[in-house]
């Protein structure tokens, strides 16, 4: 493929972006930049979750990894919906009766103000890194499809692709997320189907006969009760699937804050259970988009990669595969990858001018305006030099270490959340960050414990452990008694 080819899709749907932006930032203000105004039509929500949900990484990886995995992540995703349904039914109206902009404002009404900003803070960092790295993967594949054979050097790519990113987002902020992910919903699903399709046919395999070939393969294999020991099995993916939903759905700004911008709680709630649902058939799409690449590869003769998240670009790219399928995977990828920076982008600006900065509270709102627009300005810098930073560091090791992060900076936010709303005990909030800060070391040494003296390899139930210890420390720091309520953002909704 042609390094102009990508460049005319990225700038079409650039293009489409802007357009998007434009018409979402109209009349906007700082309200509609955080809460979108809480008009969104929830239906729009529950689309533009799915595509949400999904990264530039899940655009590539899901593909690949049912070489080794088979159709195991299904059973995660199953787990998905069992949490998105304990969001709707406990976070959501918690969240709209309360009228936070930022979820992390309930910390500083249960807790106080440490607690408040211990929560921003992890979130900041967490979803710093994780936007930073799924941005690099995909800013390191245009680079090799474009700006190497071009003689472009990687910083001015990553400049120029943020600075896009800032332009569809610096006005409307989350109605306008709302409508691009929308497109970015319409635009994956489009092109993973037209993909499966030609694919298929490429095969010699019809339509209709797609779920036979697939079913008959022996990566379709959906549950694993067999051994509890590997990490495919049921119940350790399922569970986790459950607790990772409400730690980086419920409990996360970046997602939450579309959810909360429905106009009621009825509303978020159904857009909430509606996408976790729409969300497993569309993941079912990418794994049998795996399985006929596999078959392709096969046929075709193709050397499977070393890495296997490399499957589907390689495929994509096959001389004997029509131009249009790596025109597919360009513009899948680029809706995947780019309207998630936007969106974290977007997060990230909120947390930072109304959970740190309270802006909100101390400014007017012209005020709070400039401040909003030279935090999303910085965010912006600041997520381009971590980039920049991966791409002269990185490997597979710290890419691998930065994923692993999640765990460790979701996992005190979980705990923080499941102990204020599981106890009505008053907690000394000097010493919550301390114990926020305490838990991830904790864990660390336990999952090194684990490994050196059992052999046990810790997975995803590390997440539990971090939460776990924190709710310990939490304890502890906690006596009995009625709660003091401290409200650092309780007019925050009024002033915008």
């Amino acid at each position: 493929m042609s390094p102009i080819t990508v460049i005319i899709c990225i700038a079409a749907y650039f293009a489409a972006l802007l357009l998007i932006g434009r018409l979402a930032a109209r009349g906007s203000s700082d309200s509609t930049f955080f809460t979108g105004d809480r008009r969104a039509p929830w239906p729009i929500v529950a689309v533009a979750m799915v595509g949400a949900a999904i990264s530039g990484v899940t655009f590539i990886s899901v593909p690949g990894m049912v070489a080794a995995k088979g159709y195991a992540y299904l059973q995660m995703v199953l787990g998905f919906i069992v949490g998105y349904i304990v969001i709707a039914a406990v976070l959501v109206p918690l969240f709209y009766r309360k009228g936070l902009v930022s979820i992390y404002g309930y910390l500083g009404e249960r807790f106080g103000s440490g607690s408040y900003r211990a929560g921003a803070w992890l979130f900041i960092i967490s979803k710093m890194t994780g936007a930073a790295v799924r941005f690099f993967v995909v800013c390191a594949v245009i680079q090799l499809l474009v700006c190497d054979p071009l003689g472009v050097p990687f910083e001015a790519n990553v400049a120029a692709t943020l600075m896009l990113v800032w332009l569809y987002t610096a006005g409307g902020g989350v109605k306008s997320l709302i409508w691009t992910d929308f497109l970015k919903s319409l635009c994956l699903v489009g092109s993973v189907g037209l993909c499966i399709w030609f694919v298929a046919s490429r095969l010699g395999i019809g339509l209709p006969d797609i779920p036979a070939a697939v079913s008959a393969h022996p990566t379709a294999r959906i549950f694993y009760f067999d051994n509890p020991m590997e990490a495919t099995y049921f119940w350790k993916q399922f569970v986790a699937g459950i607790f990772m939903a409400i730690a980086t759905n419920g409990l996360d700004q970046d997602m939450m804050q579309r959810h909360l911008a429905c106009t009621d709680s009825v509303a978020s709630r159904k857009n909430m259970i509606v996408s976790g649902v729409m969300q497993f058939f569309v993941i079912g799409l990418f794994l049998v988009l795996g399985t006929l690449l596999l078959l392709y590869a096969d046929v075709a003769g193709i050397e499977r990669p070393e890495r296997s998240d490399d499957l589907f670009g390689l495929v994509a790219s096959h001389s004997e595969m029509p131009a249009i399928v790596g025109i597919l995977f360009i513009i899948g990828l680029v809706a995947a990858a780019y309207s998630a920076a936007g969106s974290a982008l977007t997060s990230l600006t909120t947390s930072m001018t109304v959970d740190i900065l309270r802006a909100p509270e101390r400014m007017q709102p012209s005020g709070v305006t400039a401040t909003r627009r030279m935090v999303h300005i910085a965010m912006t810098a600041v997520m381009a030099l971590v980039i920049i930073a991966f791409y002269h560091i990185s490997n597979d090791d710290a890419i691998s270490a930065v994923y692993t992060l999640a765990s460790y900076t979701y996992g005190p936010i979980l705990g923080l959340f499941a102990f204020g709303l599981a106890s009505k005990r008053r907690v000394a909030d000097r010493f919550v960050p301390a114990v926020c800060i305490a838990a991830p070391i904790l864990s660390w040494l336990t999952q090194w414990g684990l490994r050196e003296l059992f052999g046990y390899s810790t997975g995803f139930e590390l997440l539990l452990i971090n939460a776990a210890i924190t709710m310990l420390g939490l304890t502890t720091a906690s006596s009995s008694g009625t709660i003091t309520v401290n409200t650092p953002q309780a007019n925050v909704a009024e002033s915008l």
